[in-house]
Formats: structure tokens, sequence, C-alpha cells
């Protein structure tokens, strides 16, 4: 099976403002396809609102973006399908109550629903598609590095009984599973000793080595990244100076995102592309109702 394509990232005076300031502004980035790049920044510095902009999922207010020659905010919904987004707390978190085993199927569920569109068209015998979903899923788990047989109970193991790395490695997995291009991972050093902190960096070096592009937000950057920092211009002096504030700044980020993710398309910058927006949001709404209705978004 043929790994993905990586793409590249580019940003040019890239910011996102939201009700309570901005998020983040100011950033440049210029990143080859099948790069490791690091978003790094103190904790509050609109870290998780780049990530997510940068993926498609929130609507930066100035400056330029292309994510493989889709420029954004234009192109959001086409970014948003060759891009996965893996440990973002409130978006894709696991749960707790789940075993490893039911998440990876029902992910796998979900991308045999609505992923591989003109895959989706052909019919095959059930057998088939059975062999070829554990192909992806045994693919994925080695690609993330996690070998179900040596947790505690199988993929029986609750979420709620992994260690910390263990927890990214199946959250890796599960993004993986839909072979994106562009992987965005938030905190990934997050409350990490030293030694783990080398695990998990080493893991996604492997990741972007086999061709796809890998976006991580951290608090210290890898010197073989390519580094693009937050919190560092005069936008940011007010975080600064209000450093005690950070989990506050956090709650700024994730209130952004809200904002931001149900949509403020209020502007009229982009009537030319108005068409070809619609049908993408069209097809993301009937993407997200079908999810709706298995009882987990």
């Amino acid at each position: 099976m043929d790994g993905p394509h990586g793409l590249a990232v580019t940003a040019s005076g890239f910011g996102l403002k939201g009700p309570r300031g901005w998020a983040f502004r100011g950033v440049s980035a210029d990143a080859e396809p099948g790069s490791l790049i690091a978003v790094e920044g103190p904790s509050g510095s609109g870290r998780t609102c780049l990530l997510l902009a940068l993926t498609g999922r929130m609507r930066p207010t100035e400056g330029r973006a292309a994510v493989g020659g889709l420029e954004l905010p234009r192109r959001m919904a086409a970014v948003r399908r060759v891009s996965a987004l893996a440990h973002v707390a409130g978006v894709t978190e696991l749960d707790p109550a789940l075993t490893v085993g039911e998440h990876l199927r029902e992910q796998a569920l979900l991308q045999r629903r609505f992923g591989d569109a003109p895959r989706r068209l052909l019919p095959r015998p059930r057998a088939v598609r059975a062999r070829e979903e554990r192909e992806r899923v045994d693919t994925a788990l080695a690609a993330a590095g996690l070998d179900p047989e040596s947790l505690p109970k199988g993929e029986r193991t609750a979420v709620r009984d992994l260690e910390r790395v263990e927890a990214l490695r199946l959250s890796l997995a599960l993004a993986l599973l839909g072979r994106p291009r562009l992987l965005g991972v938030d905190d990934v050093d997050l409350k990490l000793p030293p030694a783990e902190r080398v695990v998990v960096w080493d893991l996604l070096r492997s990741v972007a080595a086999a061709g796809t592009t890998v976006l991580a937000v951290c608090s210290e950057a890898p010197r073989d990244a390519v580094t693009v920092r937050t919190g560092a211009g005069p936008h940011d002096e007010d975080q600064q100076h209000d450093g005690e504030h950070g989990q506050d700044r956090h709650d700024d980020d994730k209130h952004n995102h809200d904002k931001h993710h149900h949509g403020e398309h209020d502007g009229h910058d982009e009537h030319d592309d108005d068409k070809h927006e619609e049908h993408e949001e069209h097809e993301e709404k009937e993407d997200a109702d079908a999810l709706a209705a298995t009882g987990r978004s």
C-alpha cells in the first residue's frame, strides 16, 4: 500500500482575531511536503488556534496561508478533507469508557462510510471489505507504534487504563486511518518527562518520514523541526504581561475555536468562490449529520 504524499505548508502575516483579541498574529511558515513542523509557544499563546487554522478548522482574520496549494480560508473544506487531527482537547478526545478496540472499529466504520468516496460506489464482497479494514487498522497502528497485544487486556483495554504516551499513540492511529496528507497534533509534550518526549518526537519523525506532513503543537521544539512560533510579537505584550492568567488565555483559544468552528461567514471578500465553497460545506454538513446519528461526534 502506497503511503500518503505530504503537503507543503506556507503562511505569511497569518493571524486570527477573536472576541477578546488576537489569538495569534504575524505568523510565517515555509515547510516542504513531509516536514515535521513544530508550533512552539507558551500555553495560551494561540498555538491550538494556529493548528486548527492551518488544518482548515478555524477561519483566519488576516494574512495568507496555503496547504498543498489550497489557499486559506478560501479552500478550508478542501484542506479539512486532506488533513486529520489527533490529541486535540475538545475535538478528538478519546472516550475513557471505551476500549482501544472499540475506538478502532468505530473509526474504521466512519472511514468506510465517509472516506475514499470513489471506492464507496464500488460493490465489494463483505470479506474483502473486512480484510481491507483490518489491513488499514494494522497499518495505522504500526505507524503510531501501538501494539495492542502489549496492553494489559489487549484491544479490550479501556482508554482510562492507558498510559499518557499510549493514549497519544491511539489518537495518532485513529487519525492515520484516513491516510491524511497533513496531520495536526496538539500538546505533544504536555506533562511528559524528557525521556517520553524523546519517544514522542521520534514517533512523529517517523510519521513525517513516511510521507505525511506533521504539524505538532509543543512548548519546546526539537532542533531538526521546522519551527513556527507564537507569542513572540508586539500583539502578545498583553499575554506576556498577564502571564499568570495562562488558563484564561487557553479558555480564550477554546472560545475562539467554538465561535469560528461553527461558522463566521459574514464577509463578502470571497464572493467569487462562494459556489465552490458552498458545495464543499454542504458535503461537510451531510457528513456531520451522519456522525451525529452514531451518538458520538
